[in-house]
């Protein structure tokens, strides 16, 4: 899967006629409509019902109103136009825009505020709203009722399960996600961060939503690569091929070059590599107890790596190996379905449309001359195994953009051959480059690909370095609270490994990025270290009321106590904190982490305007509200974070 590909895409997603698998991930994953909530009578003060457990999407609920009204004020050909519903830009504009009445007045006959002020007649939105104002041309503005804001944060402070009353998918799909996929015997490197920490990334937030997830990563540990390493293995080092001897799996990758150099240069050293290839894929135990040692010792190595991104335990290591059964039935089937050309001796499906630089058809290659299978074949295999066994509805394949033909190509020879289903979807998830500050491929000074193990030390490094600095200085100034040695050296590691993954996933999945230490350790920027700024913020104000009060946050919740919501800052707070299940929606059907990324750094950017506006403790006195409505933005952020795999500090 490091293989260079020809084309980059947005996201490749094969349906099928009828789009059978995008309408099923639609109506599981779409814009969730509350069908518990009945409209309250006109000028109700009541708060509108909804499921006890989770918040209302509030700007789904909007969109459904608005096209109601639209078909009620104008006709039913309307009821399905678009009310170009956005977040208002200004306090001052209420909390939404609603711009239709501009789009419509032409078609309509009427001028823009007349329209406006017709829709608004027919709009009933006052369990959610204050009443809805026509301004300027005929821009219509909505701004939340108080009640309804402070009912959200009573739900999601009430959810014991710490889901932040999130909004469940109405209907769950089984889905396969697949990511990271390092290669066995060779390090981790820079390329493999994005697919990691994106994957990952996704399949929680799926999980969040209700879906069942299954993690998968498709390592690549089988192929000619194998039978080269073991046999200078056994010439050279034999007590590591028997697994009498352990091994670094640094001591791996440098048996690796020099394997490959002896099987470029030496013919009976290739002639015996081939054999050893041979022995191994007949089931030689030798063989394949060499191999499984070469396998244990990369898959350690990959765990620390894994462990120190905080990557989901549940990640399931299924490489190339566990498909090779099943590899000649593909090709059975693909025969019997009348898709097997061969072509200079190789084994291939042509498909229509994909042509070479010549303007000749362009083979997939299945089967080549010598026998060996291909990546195309490997994956295949996969799609069938994941549609059949694992009964998955939606399988993403978490991978750089330059493999978007590959899976382009392979999705569609799946479904021409019968093995996937209409009902699934298969979806190419595509990323960027990683790139120096030079905008070139990020590598080493010698000219290297980065090892990612490296990459992440270097980041705590530097993140140590910082805190102890400071330490040092707050000490002096007696601001510190007490701090071990030991606590600062787990606060740079969850600061350095979450500034690597906060700066790869804030910038756009399917955008290159350059790769900046001293951007990414910025605590006064986009970037996580901020964001567990503000976290600890937060915590910190909850231990300080708790010590003056004698009762927590959590006991006020459980005591029944609630939000009162009047300050401009307290309110805009609040919106960002209720629309955390919809931006958790959103990211999930776009696949796109950087939004999630977006929204959280707008939660911390607004609880720094509230906390220098509004005071929590004031002369010895706690306002039982405003430390509420800080426990409802430590929780909210807690969640973000643990989604985004960059953790929490409760102290800096």
């Amino acid at each position: 899967r490091e293989g260079s590909m020809l084309l980059a895409g947005m996201l490749v997603a094969v349906v099928p006629r009828g789009n059978v698998a995008l309408r099923a991930f639609r109506s599981a994953g779409g814009p969730r409509l509350a069908t518990s909530m009945t409209a309250a009578a006109a000028g109700s003060s009541a708060a509108p019902a909804a499921a006890e457990d989770e918040t209302l999407d509030l700007m789904a609920q909007l969109h459904e109103r608005l096209q109601a009204a639209m078909g009620s004020a104008f006709g039913g050909s309307y009821a399905s136009s678009d009310p170009m519903l956005a977040v208002a830009t200004k306090r001052e504009f209420g909390d939404f825009q609603c711009n239709a009445a501009l789009a419509l007045a032409k078609p309509l006959g009427m001028k823009p505020r007349d329209a406006a002020a017709k829709l608004v007649e027919a709009l009933e939105v006052s369990d959610l709203c204050e009443a809805p104002e026509v301004a300027g041309p005929g821009f219509l503005n909505l701004r939340l009722r108080n009640a309804l804001l402070e009912q959200q944060l009573a739900v999601m402070a009430a959810d014991a399960s710490g889901r932040c009353a999130v909004p469940r998918a109405a209907e769950p799909l089984r889905t396969v996600v697949d990511y990271s996929s390092p290669n066995i015997a060779k390090e981790m490197h820079v390329g493999h961060l994005r697919s990691t920490i994106i994957g990952d990334t996704l399949a929680r937030l799926l999980e969040l939503r209700g879906h069942p997830v299954v993690r998968l990563n498709h390592v690549g540990d089988w192929g000619t690569q194998f039978g080269m390493l073991i046999t200078h293995l056994r010439q050279t080092a034999p007590e590591v091929a028997s697994g009498a001897a352990e091994a670094e799996l640094s001591d791996l990758v440098a048996f690796y070059k020099a394997a490959k150099a002896r099987f470029d240069a030496e013919e009976d050293f290739a002639a015996a590599s081939r054999r050893e290839v041979v022995a191994l894929q007949s089931g030689d135990e030798a063989s394949l107890a060499a191999w499984r040692s070469l396998c244990a010792t990369s898959e350690a190595a990959f765990s620390k790596v894994y462990s120190a991104l905080r990557v989901d335990e549940r990640l399931v290591t299924r490489g190339e190996s566990f498909y090779n059964p099943r590899l000649p039935s593909v090709l059975e089937d693909l025969e019997a379905g009348g898709l097997l050309q061969e072509s200079d001796g190789a084994r291939c499906v042509f498909l229509e449309g994909y042509t070479n630089r010549d303007g000749e058809p362009l083979p997939v290659i299945v089967q080549k001359s010598d026998g060996g299978f291909m990546y195309s074949t490997t994956d295949l295999a996969a799609i069938r195994q994941r549609a059949a066994d694992e009964e998955a509805r939606r399988v993403l394949y978490v991978t750089d953009a330059g493999q978007a033909l590959h899976f382009q190509q392979v999705f569609e020879i799946a479904r021409r051959a019968g093995f996937a289903p209409d009902s699934v979807s298969l979806e190419h998830v595509p990323f960027g480059l990683v790139q120096g500050e030079d905008g070139k491929k990020f590598k080493t000074r010698s000219g290297e690909v980065t090892r990612l193990v490296d990459l992440l030390d270097e980041a705590v490094t530097r993140m140590e370095a910082t805190l102890r600095e400071r330490w040092d200085a707050d000490v002096a100034a007696g601001k510190l609270e007490p701090y071990t040695d030991e606590e600062l050296l787990e606060t740079a590691r969850v600061m350095g490994y979450g500034a690597v993954k906060y700066a790869d996933l804030k910038g756009g999945r399917v955008n290159d990025y350059i790769f900046s230490y001293e951007r990414m350790l910025d605590d006064k920027g986009n970037t996580a270290v901020y964001l567990l700024y503000a976290g600890a913020r937060l915590s910190s104000i909850q231990r300080k009321a708790a010590a003056t009060s004698g009762a927590s946050a959590a006991e006020l919740v459980a005591s029944g106590a609630g939000v009162a919501l009047s300050m401009p800052t307290e309110l805009e707070l609040a919106l960002a904190l209720a629309r955390f299940g919809e931006t958790v929606e959103f990211t999930t059907q776009t696949l796109l982490p950087n939004k999630l990324c977006e929204y959280v750094h707008d939660v911390c950017v607004k609880f720094t305007a509230f906390y220098l506006e509004c005071k929590v403790i004031e002369e010895d006195a706690v306002n039982q509200s405003r430390l509420l409505l800080v426990r409802a933005a430590q929780l909210v952020i807690k969640k973000a974070n643990e989604l985004l795999g960059i953790g929490y500090v409760d102290k800096v």
